[in-house]
């Protein structure tokens, strides 16, 4: 049974369409990378699928055991947020603010899957630190570790390399591989790297003209077939 499905979805903004007709659905385990142009719907989509945005038509639903509230979120970052006088410890905690509801303060449990995802993203000497001091691919890291903190299930990563150099950018690409291959975390990531998402997906939905749904060997296939072929970043 998928743990996403979207059935039949128009998206789109103050009424005008800028994506219909997309179904596709999401198991557990699988890597998805959506890719296409830019405007083409890509984070409306996510945003949709986190229930942030509503649909003109269609309909978004979880299975196997999946709350849509319990997805993690790592969304594309603002100048401002970058700029966030909070140490990285209460950066991460922060993740748990949806469960916390009108209490106060964080639960001793909660506190420590904080600490323990900070380890897992390698950042625990950095935990004390003023966020807004770090490096980029540091802070990316201190964001996957809260969005980590909603789910032990899902994520959602649109762009999460975007900015980095070329070094800090595969470690962050190895990083959350091993999140769905070590933890068997599902992933669906927005990307403009082809390569990237041929290299550690399991499945593309690429939206443009035409959208593509399925492995990615077929999307590879498809290409070589249009005599497209691999031509690095989209």
């Amino acid at each position: 049974m998928p743990q996403l499905i979207c059935n039949d979805l128009t998206l789109g903004y103050e009424g005008q369409v800028i994506l219909s007709n997309l179904s596709f659905s999401v198991n557990k385990g699988d890597y998805l990378c959506i890719l296409g142009e830019n405007g083409s719907g890509k984070t409306t989509l996510m945003k949709t699928i986190l229930g942030l945005h509503k649909p003109m038509n269609g309909k978004v639903s979880t299975g196997d055991g999946l709350n849509r509230k319990k997805i993690g979120y790592l969304p594309q970052q603002t100048s401002i947020q970058k700029d966030f006088p909070a140490s990285v410890r209460e950066i991460v905690l922060s993740g748990f603010q949806g469960e916390c509801g009108f209490r106060p303060f964080y639960s001793k449990e909660q506190k420590k899957k904080a600490d323990e995802n900070i380890e897992l993203m390698g950042i625990a000497d950095l935990k004390r630190r003023c966020y807004r001091e770090l490096s980029g691919g540091q802070q990316q890291r201190v964001l996957l570790a809260r969005a980590l903190c909603a789910t032990k299930q899902m994520l959602l990563l649109d762009e999460p390399v975007a900015g980095l150099d070329p070094k800090v950018t595969e470690e962050m690409y190895e990083l959350i591989n091993k999140l769905n291959t070590e933890h068997g975390i599902t992933i669906i990531m927005i990307s403009h790297d082809i390569g990237a998402a041929l290299k550690y997906s399991n499945r593309i939905l690429y939206i443009g003209n035409e959208i593509f749904f399925g492995p990615k060997n077929d999307y590879l296939k498809m290409l070589s077939e249009r005599g497209e072929g691999y031509r690095g970043n989209y």
